[in-house]
């Protein structure tokens, strides 16, 4: 039982960072673990923002040698990034494990992105023009304090509330998932695939690789894959629910844009209020509610439906 949460402002930017953690604090009971944000926010052109970790919050018990091992990773990165041509214009310290770098580059961000993996330790969780992606452990209050996440201007955002299941509690686990290596896709779920292995070797057969064991990073590098090959976004989630097996709600995030997509049998919440200027989409309508409190009409999507909403 984990909850989702999705908001985006119509031709205006917003404290979205605030707005998300609000929505995504109401649905703590149904997932404490961990909490995510892929927030988007205003472009810079020409450049770049990578969020990456070299280390998981539980090795901080390690104490000195840690430390040692994060300072190490952290100066490959660097030299990397370098030696690939890219130019680090600003980079700032999240926690002690976790970076958000701003940076130049020209050539292929896949094979930045492998490069940097390639380190021992490094994970990347987004590249982006306008998207940065945290996630850690804890709830959503505890996550945004970390990350200073409370007053972030953006178009729109999505989220995720964790209750481990059948994997552990760690960042790699938790969720949004960052379709790897495409800039500014993302996506949150809340329910199971059941045909995951059989799409993953499609999707991996194509060239594509996974960081984890989790199907709802089926669903980001599923979408990657179609907009690589034209598919339009609504096109993607509409045969999503064609191709994929199981019972799912989920929420998919572009640089400009933001969409929903429910399966046949329409078994995990959402609740979705919609104006002219927003719209906000939960698993509960206690997390719209932290953003409109005034009575409103909200609406429940029904089996098969499929919605997109531009910035």
């Amino acid at each position: 039982m984990c909850g989702i949460a999705g908001i985006i402002h119509r031709g205006a930017a917003a404290n979205v960072g605030g707005e998300l953690t609000a929505m995504l604090q109401s649905l703590r009971h149904r997932g404490p673990d961990s909490t995510g944000f892929a927030l988007y926010g205003m472009p810079e052109a020409g450049h770049i923002i990578m969020r990456f970790k070299v280390a998981e919050q539980e090795d901080m018990a390690k104490g000195f040698e840690i430390r040692r091992q994060i300072r190490e990773r952290k100066a490959k990165v660097d030299e990397r990034i370098a030696e690939l041509g890219g130019h680090i214009v600003r980079e700032d310290e999240a926690t002690p494990y976790a970076y958000r770098y701003v940076f130049t580059f020209d050539g292929r961000l896949k094979d930045l992105a492998d490069y940097i993996e390639d380190i021992e330790g490094a994970e990347i969780l987004s590249f982006g023009a306008a998207l940065e992606l945290v996630k850690d452990l804890g709830d959503a209050g505890a996550v945004a304090g970390q990350y200073g996440l409370g007053q972030f201007a953006g178009t729109h955002a999505i989220g995720h509330t964790r209750m481990a299941t059948e994997s552990d509690v760690d960042i790699r686990s938790a969720h949004p998932y960052w379709a790897y290596p495409y800039s500014d896709i993302s996506v949150v779920h809340n329910g199971q695939i059941t045909n995951y292995w059989l799409m993953r070797r499609q999707l991996e057969r194509h060239g594509h690789r996974f960081v984890s064991n989790c199907d709802s990073e089926l669903l980001a590098v599923y979408t990657a894959d179609n907009l690589e090959h034209g598919e339009s976004l609504e096109g993607s989630l509409e045969r999503s629910v064609k191709e994929i097996d199981g019972v799912f709600t989920y929420l998919v995030a572009t640089g400009d844009a933001l969409g929903m997509a429910k399966d046949t049998m329409a078994a995990k919440p959402m609740v979705l209020y919609e104006s002219d200027e927003l719209v906000a989409l939960a698993s509960e309508e206690v997390a719209i509610r932290t953003l409109i409190p005034r009575e409103i009409d909200t609406y429940d999507p029904y089996d098969e439906e499929v919605r997109v909403w531009q910035t």
